[in-house]
């Protein structure tokens, strides 16, 4: 898998994140512990992305 295709991958599995965040925010029994967890990993994510991102610009 090249970089680019890796990096496309993430940002498709951090959208369905903040899909399944936004979901759970909107359900009137949302877990303080599920979201926490869906944030984290959105979180991980991001730093990937941008950590693979500032490698390809070199």
């Amino acid at each position: 898998m090249t970089i680019q295709a890796h990096i496309a991958s993430l940002e498709k599995k951090h959208g369905a994140l903040e899909e399944e965040l936004q979901s759970v925010l909107a359900s009137p029994s949302a877990d303080d512990r599920q979201i926490a967890d869906i944030k984290r990993r959105k979180l991980r994510l991001k730093d990937e992305l941008q950590r693979l991102k500032a490698s390809t610009r070199h």
